[in-house]
């Protein structure tokens, strides 16, 4: 991507006389050419746009290795990243203070990291594969579905029919903890109507890692490819079609370093974890626009098939998912442009068969729906108000109703607000994989029968309110914004890991919301060297056997600066440093394995990530970096290592680090 955009302007001329004939003077000079530079940020929040949308480009996912999605949001304020546990390498996001669950994950608007992979699927889309990234707090659009809770995070792959896209991207990453990794984009471009993407993906982790020497490594060995083709047409008659297909295969092998594969787990022999993944994706995006000015039709396709085995000691995962999803938009307005109307209708069908401790769980989810969205673009304000009515094969009918609101009192300030419902289930075993690396008995608290699990689905409104103030001091420019979102569950599937002997499942019974108040403020301190600096507050409480507690493992206050400088010829350099405060680690076992001990805080600590890099052409560019600087991490994230067939085991507990310094180097070279 260009870091310089040529902007159209009119010459903008002064000129001094001394001499009385000026005039005549005039026609003597050639005037040189005016060329206006500006430059093209890394993220930008549109002041048009009713919901506030951070709109995160090429340039900020550069600014790390950002190997795959799920590390890609290092630079991000508005994002957490955690380990699930200390044996299966997992990380999972957070938004608001709520897992990653809660947050709908789209690739180009259609549904993508959820079901059975809500958590792990963010692994599965390597970072060189992404134009950009659409992220919003809070309620998201009715049209797009009514599972999001947090917010929704929308991913853009790049685009063969981009003129500036190149024929052949080609990225080789290299850390010193083992990791090997390599990307290839292709493109090609057949003629005005016809192009096609090529995305090819291959990681290894080869190296054997314990550098807390409690026997177990940090990071299991790990074998992955994901290819993905997809084409697009555009017809005649204003026809527009897209479709693609996606393979993902994964086997990981972790536990107790002597660990191998197939060892039968009994104790004595070494605690393993293994997981082999096959995933098949195919999507269509079918369009068309209509003589009317401003209507079209589009429909949204999309099938998956899911299957995984995992080992987790003693105990077995195996999980299977087939599911379909359809949307149908129509798009008009109303009078004239600035009142449009989205209505049409989605189905989506889930097929689960899960397998856990020998104990087989299965539904199929059947929910057709409908919806209409409503809205109004005027000068100073705008409204986008949607509703959809569902019908779930097992929770019967529900109605999502969902209101934004933005208002501009002045040229460069923008406050928007939002509000709406959101309803999902909770896939327990998928979305909770770290408590299986543990001996905590999981429990289902239910007598009733025909529901998920014998659980409700998990109900919860979502409001929010935030203000961004742009500005222009000493001629470069910068922003200011604050948020604020609230969670308010009606139900939710409270996961209950007070005793440390379990982790139990049941209905909400009481409260259980979530504050989030957060401040980022963006400046070019000098010409290309730009500053952002972030505070976020969380506070996240749920009902625990009838006692209102706040959620553990979660930081209630975090601060976060990013500084990232580029010179003329090409030098890049970004530093990165976030302060994580204490979070609340519930019951634990004593070391001798019969006393409990009572809730405790972790210390809070800062990390530190840098990467320089530089480019020469605009097709190739080296770079090196580092993760976790401060060389802080746990030293113990495996409770009970010595014995991890006795009751006190448990690497679910992961509040920090669980790896030290990490260097790494790579390349990227494109062919345009």
């Amino acid at each position: 991507m260009n870091k310089y955009m040529l902007l159209p302007a009119t010459a903008i001329m002064a000129f001094v006389y001394t001499s009385v004939d000026a005039q005549d003077s005039l026609k003597n000079h050639k005037l040189d050419e005016v060329i206006i530079r500006q430059k093209q940020k890394a993220t930008t929040i549109s002041s048009i746009s009713t919901l506030k949308t951070e709109n995160i480009g090429t340039r900020e996912l550069l600014k790390a290795a950002c190997c795959n999605l799920s590390e890609s949001f290092e630079t991000t304020p508005s994002v957490d990243i955690a380990f699930t546990d200390a044996v299966t390498g997992y990380k999972q996001i957070q938004m608001l203070g709520l897992a990653g669950a809660y947050t709908s994950i789209t690739r180009e608007n259609i549904p993508d990291a959820r079901g059975l992979i809500a958590i792990t699927g963010l692994t599965f889309t390597p970072g060189t594969w992404i134009e950009s990234m659409q992220l919003s707090k809070g309620t998201g659009s009715v049209v797009n579905g009514y599972e999001s809770v947090a917010g929704q995070i929308n991913v853009e792959w790049k685009k063969p029919f981009d003129d500036k896209q190149e024929k052949l991207l080609l990225n080789l990453y290299q850390s010193s903890q083992g990791r090997t990794e390599g990307n290839a984009v292709y493109t090609k471009k057949l003629n005005s109507k016809l192009s096609t993407n090529l995305f090819l993906h291959g990681r290894s982790q080869w190296l054997k890692l314990d550098e807390n020497k409690d026997g177990f490594l940090d990071q299991p060995l790990d074998k992955q490819f994901i290819g993905a083709n997809r084409w697009f047409w555009f017809g005649p008659n204003n026809w527009e079609v897209q479709a693609g297909v996606k393979a993902v295969y994964v086997n990981n092998i972790g536990g107790q370093w002597n660990y191998e594969k197939g060892t039968e787990q009994i104790a004595g022999n070494p605690w393993g974890f293994q997981l082999n993944m096959q995933r098949y994706e195919g999507w269509a995006k079918i369009g068309k626009i209509l003589p009317r000015k401003a209507t079209s039709v589009g429909l949204q396709l999309s099938a998956i098939h899911h299957q995984q085995d995992a080992v987790y000691g003693s105990r077995n995962y195996d999980a299977l998912q087939n599911s379909f999803y359809a949307n149908l938009i129509y798009q008009t307005y109303v009078g004239n442009t600035n009142h449009t109307l989205k209505a049409g209708a989605s189905t989506l069908i889930d097929n689960y068969d899960e397998n856990f401790a020998a104990q087989k769980y299965a539904r199929v989810e059947t929910v057709p729906g409908v919806f209409a969205e409503y809205a109004y673009n005027g000068k100073n304000w705008n409204l986008i108000g949607g509703l959809r009515a569902d019908y779930h094969s097992i929770f019967g009918a529900f109605v999502t109703p969902r209101l934004h609101l933005r208002y501009a009192p002045f040229p460069r300030t923008v406050i928007r607000a939002s509000v709406g419902r959101a309803q999902r289930t909770a896939n327990i075993f998928a979305e909770n994989m770290g408590y299986m690396a543990s001996n905590r008995a999981f429990i289902i608290q239910t007598t009733e029968t025909g529901k998920a699990y014998g659980l409700n689905p998990e109900v919860a409104w979502n409001m929010g309110v935030n203000l961004t103030q742009k500005f222009q001091l000493d001629y470069r420019d910068g922003s200011f914004g604050v948020d604020y979102y609230y969670t308010r569950f009606n139900n939710q599937i409270v996961v209950d890991v007070e005793d440390p002997g379990s982790v139990r499942f049941y209905n909400l019974s009481g409260l259980s919301f979530a504050h989030s108040l957060q401040g980022q403020f963006d400046y070019e301190l000098l010409h290309n060297f730009d500053l952002r600096l972030a505070y976020r507050w969380y506070d996240v409480r749920t009902t625990y056997s009838g006692e209102l507690k706040e959620k553990p493992l979660v930081a209630a206050h975090r601060a976060f600066a990013n500084l990232a400088y580029e010179t003329r010829n090409k030098w890049r350099f970004d530093v990165t440093v976030q302060w994580v405060g204490t979070k609340r680690i519930p019951s634990m076992w004593g070391k001798n394995g019969t006393t409990i001990m009572p809730d405790s805080k972790s210390p809070d600590f800062v990390m530190l990530n840098a990467q320089l890099s530089k480019t020469w052409k605009e097709n190739f560019e080296l770079y090196l970096g580092g993760e976790n600087l401060t060389n802080y991490m746990m030293h113990h994230p495996v409770m009970g290592a010595q014995n991890p067939y006795g009751k006190t085991f448990d690497a679910s507990m992961t509040w920090g680090p669980i790896m030290g310094v990490n260097v790494y180097a790579g390349m990227r070279w494109k062919l345009r």
